[in-house]
């Protein structure tokens, strides 16, 4: 492991001997050099070609000299919200200001802008007129053709046409930023560079070939158009057989998307996991705090990347691509060998995994050569005959790790895909899964009860998830353990009407206990779900599709899932009442809430106990 940063300052990049940088990496994280944060991946693969960068972490957006540390670059600005787009980051699904950024040094909130891409790219463009500008990330890649923004509730341009940036360099971008920088290297001019895969530039004559989408006025005339689009973009999202689209912003010209870069291989992955990171944050944030992401990732070891699983409300699909990469068993034993040397290691590894932890090769043989299917998922609504549900390699890796001297333990904290997992054949993985992986508790993402509603999400039937609990009971009976399965539930997504959000209570009260993790689905950029939500329509099928919008139908959803907190019994009683539930109201072990009169008793007599607990607390206390 590495002990030297980039360059934070102009005197650290003099301190090298360069007195220009070829590029400034401008992130609106705290500078982390671990491979989990896309800013250190890019800028220490252009190092490792010999290009120099210099680091603007959290620049202030309201300063223009924030951005000229460094003066100007001899090649080019790169720029990104960081590992979460600003806007996620910044509020919640209620739109309410989160408390903390895990990014920012101390949890500290408020150190990047909404919409950080565009702000810090028109910063830059105000003080260097000509400089190319790349913007990347995941911001800059799930925002770069038009797109629904839920903070808005409006449809928003392309963040090229809106920030003064030269190109998007979008998904995961090894292969175009090195194209990039070696075309500006070579002297190519920015507004030529038009023939990179992966990225997205701006031009005022429309291209020969390629698919023209709908243009960004008919989107804001017409939801229907919108969902059109999007469904043309979800089916060129695949490296072998996408296309390169074209959207039209009348007199501003035209955003081309050119078809993804290709997926890396092993080789290729190896060499980026290696490169020499610090893998933790610059010793410039210590005496504000440390960096929170840090801590549950510095420990862990990914293992893979992109996801063929399909939920409709994530955008891995438009972000790393559904064609599965991984890296070597000796890369990662290697890298866990390092963690052994640290000095706060404990024994834990807290994670092996990616995207989806299970996932170790592509879903099927097709895939390497040919890429995804445009018109149909690997595992939804049923698995592929072609699919490939084989844990032996991710066995053998996890075995491998466990042998490693100084290695306690290897947890399996990135999730598994249950449906994955339920279609191979062999127990092995199961068993081996439940006697060293877990800790106690297995999280896994069922999401929902209602096949309806787990139709819309791209989720497997809910007959799936229950064949898969009592497998995971009989792999820990087999372990001599008794450990839980936690699941991820989700309200108010596209489909989700009251009677479904209903039956999902009813489910949570069969558990026995209410789940910590219940999320409000939240309409992020470019997914599936997310256009769902905006237009009505389902894009796959062109049909309507019911839609929980209002925010008080939001909150009954969510009230339903937590029917046993006392400050939700209106928003619960109200919801059973629409939902002609009425049964869900009375002194049945069914039902989910009491009359109102008798809860109203019940708070009264235990109110004066808490008191007497409090008081002999306090006895204790004095004593002590």
């Amino acid at each position: 492991m590495s002990t030297k940063f980039l360059p934070v300052t102009k005197e650290e990049m003099e301190a090298r001997g360069i007195w220009q940088p070829d590029f400034v990496y401008v992130c609106g994280d705290a500078y982390v050099d671990h491979p989990s944060f896309g800013a250190a991946i890019i800028t220490r693969l252009l190092e490792s070609r010999g290009y120099s960068v210099g680091i603007i972490a959290q620049p202030d957006w309201r300063k223009k000299e924030s951005i000229a540390i460094f003066g100007e670059p001899r090649l080019g600005f790169l720029v990104s919200a960081g590992n979460m787009d600003s806007m996620v980051n910044h509020y919640t699904v209620a739109r309410k200001h989160r408390k903390q950024d895990a990014y920012s040094p101390g949890g500290e909130m408020g150190l990047r802008p909404d919409r950080a891409v565009t702000v810090y790219s028109n910063l830059i463009r105000q003080t260097y007129k000509h400089t190319p500008i790349i913007l990347g990330g995941i911001e800059a890649s799930l925002r770069r053709l038009a797109h629904y923004d839920y903070w808005s509730d409006s449809m928003k341009r392309s963040v090229l046409m809106d920030s003064g940036a030269d190109l998007i360099s979008y998904g995961m971008g090894e292969r175009s930023i090195l194209k990039i920088a070696e075309a500006l290297d070579q002297g190519f001019p920015v507004s030529s560079i038009t023939f990179i895969p992966g990225t997205v530039y701006k031009t005022k004559t429309i291209p020969k070939e390629g698919v023209i989408l709908p243009s960004y006025e008919k989107l804001n005339e017409d939801r229907k158009a919108y969902a059109d689009s999007f469904r043309i973009q979800y089916e060129n999202t695949d490296a072998f057989s996408g296309k390169v689209l074209i959207e039209s912003y009348g007199n501003r010209g035209f955003a081309v998307q050119n078809p993804p870069s290709k997926p890396l291989n092993q080789k290729e992955m190896d060499e980026i996991y290696d490169l020499p990171y610090t893998r933790t944050y610059h010793p410039m944030y210590e005496k504000r705090g440390k960096i929170p992401a840090i801590e549950e990732i510095k420990f862990s070891i990914t293992s893979n990347r992109g996801c063929f699983g399909g939920c409709n409300f994530c955008a891995l699909a438009f972000h790393q691509g559904r064609i599965v990469q991984t890296r070597s068993h000796h890369s990662m034993i290697e890298e866990a060998k390092a963690y052994v040397k640290e000095k706060d290691f404990k024994g834990y590894i807290h994670d092996v995994g990616g995207p989806t932890a299970d996932f170790r090769h592509p879903a099927c043989k097709k895939q390497e050569t040919k890429g995804v299917c445009t018109n149909k998922q690997c595992l939804f609504p049923k698995p592929c005959k072609n699919l490939v549900a084989d844990h032996k390699d991710y066995l053998e890796l996890l075995r491998k790790l466990r042998e490693v001297p100084g290695v306690k333990k290897v947890f399996i904290r990135s999730g598994i895909r249950f449906d994955y997992v339920y279609a191979d054949s062999s127990s092995e993985f199961l068993d081996e899964l439940a006697k060293y992986h877990v800790s106690g508790q297995l999280r896994v993402a069922p999401e929902h009860v209602s096949d309806e509603v787990l139709y819309y999400m791209g989720k497997p039937e809910h007959y799936i998830y229950q064949q898969f609990l009592k497998k995971f009971e009989k792999a820990n009976e087999k372990s001599g353990k008794k450990q839980y399965v936690v699941p991820y539930l989700m309200s108010s997504h596209p489909g989700c009407t009251l009677r479904e959000a209903v039956k999902l209570a009813e489910y949570v009260r069969d558990m026995g206990f209410i789940p910590e993790q219940v999320q409000d689905f939240y309409p992020t950029p470019s997914t599936m779900s997310t256009c769902m939500y905006y237009t009505g329509i389902d894009p796959r099928t062109g049909k309507k599709v019911y839609v929980p919008k209002t925010t008080k139908e939001k909150s009954m959803q969510r009230a339903l899932l937590q029917y046993k907190n006392p400050e939700n019994y209106e928003l619960v009683k109200e919801a059973l009442l629409l939902a002609g539930r009425k049964d869900l109201i009375g002194f049945d072990k069914k039902c989910l809430i009491r009359p109102r009169s008798m809860a109203n008793k019940e708070q009264n007599r235990k109110k004066p106990l808490a008191k007497k607990k409090k008081s002999i607390r306090n006895v204790h206390k004095r004593k002590g």
